[in-house]
């Protein structure tokens, strides 16, 4: 009977949790579909008509916000994948690999975790002036995987650290090479691990505007952040527009997270044999 009681108590405190984590969805995606005078006089959930979508029209052509999905998913694919292979790689050199001075080069990645980001934009900021990349694709995408390296590396060399080398081993008696060994055999056991960080760099990058107001001084090649700041002005704001823009920009982190949940939770549960 105790233990009845301690197993409901933690179902209705998780169910209690659920419902204060989704609340504030599913208030944003009731207001999207609201006319904009029917926001402050229907109190309820349910809108008056629940199939008006002009908002999400209105909001995506009339307010530019396609530019904006445009330009995230752009910086996010391209930063994603260019940290998941430069980490990958610097990761398995300095967990594998014997090379002079790789503790450290590891010590120095680790350093910059102690910097916060916003601190280093002005020194970002002359490198890429320095280079002809401000205000540019290019140098904000540069700039992005720079930062989000650390954490990266840490997670993968956490993860090929327990790895058994006797698969190591097995495949050079097979004649693999190291890069062999690093892409057919590394990389597919790291998946859960590659997950984590496609999903917390996603999140990173498409949630991120500090750094676009610091390299971009041309406003059609802002984030999906900046875009919501269309709707909101100096007297008035379009909240109806305002929340179906932000229905807009969630939807693509929640699928992302959906469709690699499974990994996600294992990357960040792994025992310390993996395999």
């Amino acid at each position: 009977m105790k233990r009845f009681f301690s197993n409901g108590f933690i179902h209705l405190f998780l169910f209690s949790w659920a419902v204060v984590s989704i609340f504030p969805l599913i208030w944003m995606l009731s207001t999207s579909l609201k006319e904009r005078n029917e926001i402050f006089t229907n109190r309820g959930l349910i809108p008056n008509n629940a199939f008006n979508f002009k908002n999400y029209l209105d909001a995506w052509i009339d307010g530019g916000f396609n530019r904006y999905t445009l330009n995230s998913f752009i910086y996010t694919v391209a930063v994603v994948i260019g940290i998941v292979i430069i980490s990958s790689l610097a990761a398995y050199g300095i967990s594998r690999l014997k090379m002079f001075g790789k503790k450290t080069i590891y010590l120095s990645f680790m350093a910059t975790l102690m910097i916060p980001i916003p601190g280093a934009f002005i020194s970002i900021y002359i490198v890429m002036s320095n280079l002809g990349l401000a205000n540019t694709r290019t140098g904000y995408i540069l700039a992005l995987i720079a930062t989000s390296l650390p954490v990266s590396i840490f997670i993968l060399k956490s993860f090929f650290d327990d790895i058994s080398r006797e698969l190591e081993e097995a495949a050079i008696m097979d004649g693999a090479n190291r890069f062999q060994i690093y892409y057919k055999i590394m990389l597919p056991i790291a998946r859960p691990a590659i997950a984590t960080i496609i999903i917390l760099n996603t999140l990173s990058v498409w949630n991120e505007f500090m750094l676009a107001l610091v390299v971009f001084t041309d406003n059609s090649l802002m984030p999906i952040q900046m875009g919501l700041s269309v709707f909101v002005g100096q007297y008035t704001t379009q909240y109806e527009l305002l929340m179906a823009a932000s229905t807009i920009m969630v939807l693509p982190v929640i699928l992302v997270y959906i469709l690699m949940q499974k990994q996600f939770i294992k990357g960040m549960t792994s025992g310390a044999i993996k395999g």
